[in-house]
């Protein structure tokens, strides 16, 4: 089966990597342009961008999918295009250039956290269980028919960045495993069920931490924002940076931010 590709950051590479380990034939890779990293701002490819230049494959650059880059996917001729983190909307004509359409693998229990940061914002919710999705890809946001789910716990420790790395790897085989169940004509996806929860990009304000609020909803915030955009407070009027955020319930005696020095630790009431 001929597949487009569709994917940016680190954790779309190993769903890239599944999919050409199960023979498919990644025909294209649609991804996001180089983008200047580091201090000194030098343009970089994109995770995905540079594991399909490894592995030989053509790669579409699109900030976004306009009649110019559909063009470039229609030509390539997929059978259906696979979708794990692109960072772009894919319009109605895109849509209909695979025959089979747009599967999206979607690190959320659907119709929970539909959106740009599903595994931040069940961490933040303090979500004891969340997991994967595969979806046939519409116009709306994350609203699509199911073809397979995935479950995972969330650890009392788990950071987005750990829990996103793991869901990254088993939702790469629930990837695969849809895709054989298209080509092999047995795939049947259902409609979403239960409540729906949106799950809007972090921004850095997501990541302050506000002293008056319990310990655990600190706790579970500062989870929820590492690695990026990382929890942070202000000391003297100044942004601080905290990494890593660990709860004390051996100390109950602070009042909510006031600071203690413990050796190398710095301790904030709540």
């Amino acid at each position: 089966m001929r597949v487009l590709f569709a994917g940016t950051p680190a954790v779309a590479v190993p769903s890239l990597d599944a999919l050409v380990a199960a023979g498919c034939e990644v025909v294209a890779v649609l991804t996001r342009p180089d983008a200047p990293i580091g201090r000194k701002r030098v343009l970089t490819p994109s995770p995905v961008a540079a594991r399909a230049a490894e592995l030989g494959i053509d790669i579409i650059h699109a900030t976004r999918v306009d009649e110019a880059v559909t063009a470039k996917i229609a030509a390539a001729k997929p059978d259906v295009a696979a979708i794990v983190a692109y960072g772009g909307l894919i319009p109605r004509a895109a849509l209909d250039v695979p025959p089979h359409g747009w599967i999206n693998l979607h690190f959320s229990l659907l119709p929970a956290w539909r959106g740009a940061a599903p595994v931040q914002r069940a961490v933040m919710a303090g979500d004891d269980v969340t997991g994967a999705v595969t979806f046939l890809l519409e116009e709306g946001l994350d609203t699509g028919p199911v073809f397979g789910t995935l479950t995972v716990g969330v650890g009392p420790e788990d950071t987005a960045g750990v829990l996103l790395e793991r869901l990254s790897h088993s939702g790469a085989v629930l990837l695969a495993q849809t895709l054989s169940a298209v080509d092999a004509g047995s795939a049947a996806p259902q409609p979403q069920v239960g409540d729906v929860s949106l799950a809007p990009k972090l921004t850095i304000d997501d990541g302050r931490l506000h002293w008056n609020q319990p310990a655990l909803a600190i706790g579970r915030r500062a989870r929820g924002v590492t690695p990026e955009p990382g929890a942070w407070t202000t000391l003297y009027g100044q942004r601080v940076k905290l990494e890593p955020v660990r709860l004390r319930p051996d100390i109950s005696d602070l009042q909510p931010g006031a600071v203690f020095l413990d050796g190398k630790s710095v301790l904030v009431g709540t």
